[in-house]
């Protein structure tokens, strides 16, 4: 289980240390979601893939971080009412952490260790050159909303670019073919 991520302690967004062993069994996509970002409506879209996959076993956890233009400036309290009141998450959220930098959650560091690559980087990572922005080197997390797909053994077995959406029909095939497994 030394690939496994479920032996990293994280902290629930009310707070709670959380080990991620309660999820075995499960296929999980792992998001790194911010507030006040213009991909932030993607939680929209996860939480209708978390509705509708749910019951087969798919569990989306969203990180809420604030290392990208403090696009995350909120409490927890506040990232949790904002999750609840503008896009209706229910999906476990947990506790704002860094994704990125010296002081990169162990979480973070695991999975990009497992999945160094993306899929998908398309031109949105030029468009947030072009407005000026210096996005990550691979194999750092690029930018909100990245997405980890953890197995039902709790390894990364894939890892998609931000600007590809909840229902992206690659997303949604690896999704499918770890559920099936």
């Amino acid at each position: 289980m030394s690939n496994s991520v479920y032996h990293i302690p994280v902290d629930s967004i009310s707070g709670q240390t959380v080990d991620l062993d309660q999820y075995q069994g499960k296929v999980l996509l792992i998001v790194n979601v911010a507030s006040k970002c213009g991909l932030t409506p993607q939680y929209e879209g996860l939480e209708k893939l978390y509705q509708v996959k749910k019951a087969q076993g798919l569990e989306i956890l969203g990180f809420p971080a604030n290392n990208f233009l403090a696009q995350e400036p909120g409490s927890n309290d506040e990232i949790q009412q904002f999750c609840s009141l503008t896009y209706n998450v229910s999906f476990p959220l947990f506790a704002k952490i860094s994704v990125a930098g010296e002081d990169k959650h162990p979480l973070y560091q695991a999975l990009i260790t497992a999945q160094p690559t993306r899929i998908g980087e398309g031109p949105w990572w030029k468009d947030l050159v072009d407005y000026g922005l210096t996005p990550n080197e691979p194999p750092e997390v690029l930018w909100n909303f990245e997405k980890f797909l953890v197995n039902k053994q709790g390894e990364v077995v894939a890892r998609f670019a931000p600007d590809m959406t909840a229902d992206h029909p690659e997303i949604l095939a690896a999704i499918e073919a770890e559920l099936a497994k």
